[in-house]
């Protein structure tokens, strides 16, 4: 082969590894860039998600709530405790499973944000499963809360446009499937468990509220979706 053929075999060489290079980095950013919007998106769900979910516990927590509605309340008070307990904690699960689906957190690259969301994430799955010989209401091991999480997903939703059912589907599956009660009959009487005493309970439920407020601080750093709890959190800055 004279030089102006290995001169030409080695520009195509180099060209076709160029254009393999650009190729496999585009689809990497390209690729990013929809996990990075999906992030976003979903990010303000879970973040509502995880607001609801501390000011139930917060409103547990104090005691006066529950001793309001479940113990001195009706029985429909005592029902709508009961279910709108369950249904924030069963949101909140349903919103990390759509992260875990659609954003792949546990693969996110080297964004020290992304870490950070990962991590307090497994925190509060780790609370959530923490056990104790006997008082270990409202406690779900992790296989239980991705379950959870997949059939608070609605059935209609597609990758970037899921969603949670909201209350009246969630009451409605309750009422209508036997299937889906299953798995939030124990919780159910949980909750009348902590209502009549919540002592043993607490620690847990103490730190898993503090949990979520740390993960709200994270996704709301700047205190534009919640300003008022910012405040009331952590006092004027």
């Amino acid at each position: 082969m004279d030089a102006l053929a290995w001169i030409s075999a080695a520009v195509a060489l180099a060209s076709a590894t160029t254009t393999a290079f650009l190729g496999y980095w585009f689809q990497r950013r390209m690729a990013a860039g929809e996990r990075l919007n999906y992030m976003n998106q979903y990010g303000a769900s879970l973040a509502w998600a995880a607001f609801d979910q501390q000011s139930r516990l917060f409103n547990v927590l104090d005691r006066r709530y529950f001793a309001m509605f479940l113990t001195q309340g009706t029985e429909e008070d005592a029902e709508l405790a009961r279910r709108s307990t369950i249904f924030v904690i069963a949101e909140y699960l349903g919103w990390v499973e759509i992260l875990r689906r659609d954003v792949q957190l546990l693969d996110l690259g080297r964004s020290g944000f992304n870490r950070r969301v990962v991590t307090q994430l497994s925190e509060i799955g780790q609370t959530f499963s923490r056990s104790f010989a006997q008082h270990d209401e409202l406690r779900l091991f992790r296989i239980q809360q991705r379950a959870v999480g997949s059939v608070m997903i609605h059935a209609d939703s597609e990758p970037g446009r899921r969603r949670c059912l909201d209350y009246p589907e969630f009451c409605g599956r309750l009422d209508s499937d036997d299937r889906f009660r299953a798995w939030f009959s124990e919780l159910l009487q949980d909750v009348d468990a902590i209502a009549t005493d919540i002592t043993a309970s607490e620690p847990r439920l103490r730190s898993l509220q503090r949990q979520l407020v740390e993960l709200i601080d994270l996704l709301d750093p700047d205190a534009v979706r919640f300003p008022q709890f910012h405040r009331q959190v952590h006092g004027d800055r």
